[in-house]
């Protein structure tokens, strides 16, 4: 197993940590069985990325046993946004039969915390995250780890999310403020409630906090159960 160095991971400022931890707190009152937990959003761009990795870190800091799996196969975001050599082998590799899964797990700069990121894109997303390797790998880090964190493409826009919950504990949904409509987010939750799959709570992001109340005393992350 490789170790690689991310960058960027301690930059965030005293309200967004202790949003995390508050976020962190809520997770691990959910009860010991809830240790696979996906995170999705309605649409692109609501920051479910950052969420789900920062979750990780978090989680990682508070003396957990942690693996983050990067399952957004189709737009995955995390290597430029952390300045990772694009040449890391993925969960594409894996799931594809090219590499075994110690080539595509990697240490991390945190403490606790591994990793594992998508990988470049296949023609097959969907099949890939549905097929037996994929249920057996998440299994297995059950097992292994205190908590496996995934990150999961926006469940609007394709199905590859509702397949990863069949495998999952729980789900965190992402909602940016003031950017997409409450129907069109209940008809997307209705899309994991079929799936079975424990609706932890959502996390409210990007929230303006220039503008005073609510949103500005709990740091512009939420986390109640939906």
């Amino acid at each position: 197993m490789a170790a690689i160095n991310i960058e960027g991971i301690r930059k965030l400022d005293y309200r967004s940590n202790e949003a995390y931890k508050n976020l962190r707190t809520n997770i691990q009152l959910c009860g010991s069985d809830v240790k696979v937990i996906m995170v999705t959003s309605a649409t692109p761009n609501e920051g479910k990325s950052s969420v789900s990795f920062n979750l990780a870190v978090s989680l990682a800091e508070s003396g957990k046993k942690v693996i983050f799996i990067d399952a957004d196969l189709r737009k995955s975001i995390l290597v430029g946004r952390y300045k990772i050599n694009k040449s890391v082998k993925g969960l594409t590799h894996f799931l594809s039969g090219i590499c075994k899964f110690e080539e595509v797990m990697y240490a991390t700069n945190v403490e606790n915390l591994l990793t594992v990121f998508s990988g470049p894109v296949p023609p097959n997303p969907s099949e890939l995250l549905g097929n037996k390797t994929f249920k057996l790998l998440i299994k297995t880090l059950r097992e292994t780890y205190d908590y496996v964190i995934i990150d999961t493409p926006p469940l609007g826009n394709v199905i590859d999310s509702a397949i990863v919950a069949q495998e999952c504990d729980g789900a965190i949904f992402v909602i940016a403020a003031n950017t997409i409509s409450y129907k069109f987010i209940q008809n997307t939750m209705v899309q994991l409630k079929k799936t079975d799959c424990k609706i932890l709570g959502a996390v409210l992001n990007k929230v303006d906090m220039s503008e005073n109340g609510y949103y500005s005393k709990y740091y512009g992350k939420y986390y109640g159960k939906y």
